[in-house]
């Protein structure tokens, strides 16, 4: 039996951070893991740059409440579900994914918290593990579990490797020119028919 793992932010919804700089003006906050691979570097520089411009987290979760899924990306999940089961494996958190799963139709998602004080502001965050798209991957497959895994950016690339099948999904052209050996696509058909195809083989 095959669960298929999905990065959420850049393959089914806009980037959120991305989607704040451009409400703020503040062009910093548009780094993403795409350019940035170390997580945590990535979240303390954006914590700093909040905390610089007062700006806590009812301001991003108000930018969230806009942001709509890419186009086709429910389509495209709503009809991958009826394949194989379906796992969300995101380093968003909690109180930013909320919103958009509910316009997704609620799928399930693995993610991590936010560390916010009385005062509305973020002051750290909580990984559920490190490298944890990777240990979901194999966790999955230590209970009998094949998994198929795509996302866009650096830090999908781990589990991308480890998964029985892996695909890059709208990754920037310097990230899939250094993993020319994973295919990459930029159309849910085309990943949708990837993955039904690799179920396919072992039926």
């Amino acid at each position: 039996m095959y669960v298929t793992c999905l990065d959420l932010e850049g393959v089914l919804v806009p980037e959120i951070w991305i989607a704040f700089a451009e409400e703020t003006g503040i062009e910093e906050l548009r780094l993403t893991t795409r350019d940035i691979p170390d997580y945590d570097v990535l979240m303390n520089k954006r914590i700093g740059i909040l905390k610089e411009h007062g700006l806590g987290l009812k301001a991003i979760q108000e930018t969230i409440a806009k942001i709509d899924p890419l186009p086709g990306a429910k389509e495209f999940l709503t009809e991958l579900r009826k394949t194989c089961q379906v796992i969300i494996l995101s380093d968003t958190f909690t109180q930013f994914a909320a919103p958009l799963m509910e316009k997704l139709g609620l799928p399930t998602i693995f993610c991590n918290e936010l560390v916010v004080g009385d005062d509305d502001m973020i002051t750290g965050f909580k990984m559920r593990q490190d490298n944890g798209k990777y240990h979901a991957i194999k966790a999955l497959q230590s209970i009998g579990f094949k998994t198929i895994a795509s996302g866009d950016s650096f830090n999908d690339l781990a589990m991308i490797k480890q998964a029985e099948k892996g695909f890059l999904f709208r990754a920037p052209e310097h990230i899939i020119k250094d993993n020319s050996d994973v295919k990459a696509f930029t159309e849910y058909s085309e990943l949708l028919a990837a993955v039904k195809d690799q179920i396919a083989k072992d039926n």
